[in-house]
């Protein structure tokens, strides 16, 4: 059966809708008060945390080598699609930075600047699968800086509620968890594309969810390991390689 557009977009908005409403019967989530004390807290040449510090050096490579196939190398050719992956190759670096300022010192305050820039990429990334998928224009000039806002609109709400003594994480959860469930039902929905293939893209998300289940075993890995890496810093390194595989997207796209 062949959809109308009007119907496909029903289906996602319904979706979006089904995850706000969802939100009402969930209490509010507070920052775990065990999250900062991660598996490897060793230190190697005056850098505490040492291995969940330097692991973050990925997402600057992966974000720094996406801005410079975008500008030096012009991959885009100048078009206006190439906004939001400047968006988020630029998010991805920050995350590098974010993160490695999160880990140096552990803290809820310190956390907010570790999130802030991946509320940037999954955001912008998400503009951008729809903006390439659905609609151009409403991608890239509406939903785009929409979608940054919520995305930091989410981490406020946190900082404020967890200072108010009643941490609430919901809306972050949400910001970051249902471009990973919309983006499949988009590719299902929408066929036709320019950029976002399917295999890479569907890597890309697939590597994020590793780094999830990483860092879900964090003492686990750095046992197995024989005390050389945890599931924290395997997260890092993880969650790098899908930035790396978005841009393995966008180099097939131009090349073919």
């Amino acid at each position: 059966m062949k959809w109308s557009f009007e119907r496909k977009i029903g289906i996602l908005v319904g979706l979006f809708f089904c995850a706000i409403a969802g939100l009402v019967f969930v209490p509010p989530i507070p920052q775990w008060s065990k999250y900062h004390n991660l598996a490897d807290s060793r230190r190697w040449l005056e850098v505490p945390h040492f291995g969940n510090v330097m692991s973050n050096a990925g997402f600057v490579a992966a974000g720094l080598y996406g801005l410079a196939r975008i500008f030096r190398d012009g991959l885009f050719d100048n078009s206006p699609d190439r906004v939001p992956y400047i968006v988020f190759f630029a998010g991805a670096a920050l995350v590098g930075l974010g993160s490695g300022y999160y880990h140096w010192a552990p803290s809820n305050e310190r956390l907010f600047w570790d999130r802030l820039p991946m509320t940037i990429a999954f955001m912008s990334f998400f503009a951008a699968v729809i903006a390439d998928r659905i609609h151009r224009r409403v991608g890239l000039v509406w939903l785009l800086p929409i979608l940054l806002f919520a995305g930091a609109f989410s981490l406020i709400y946190w900082q404020r509620t967890e200072a108010a003594g009643a941490g609430d994480l919901r809306f972050y959860g949400m910001v970051q968890f249902f471009p990973l469930a919309a983006i499949p039902v988009i590719f299902w929905l929408f066929r036709d594309y320019r950029y976002t293939e399917g295999k890479p893209l569907l890597l890309a998300i697939g590597w994020y969810v590793g780094s999830k289940i990483m860092e879900h075993f964090d003492l686990l890995l750095l046992g197995l390991s024989g005390g050389t890496v945890s599931g924290h810093s395997l997260k890092h390194m993880a969650a790098a390689v899908a930035v790396f595989w978005v841009l393995r997207m966008l180099n097939d796209a131009q090349n073919s």
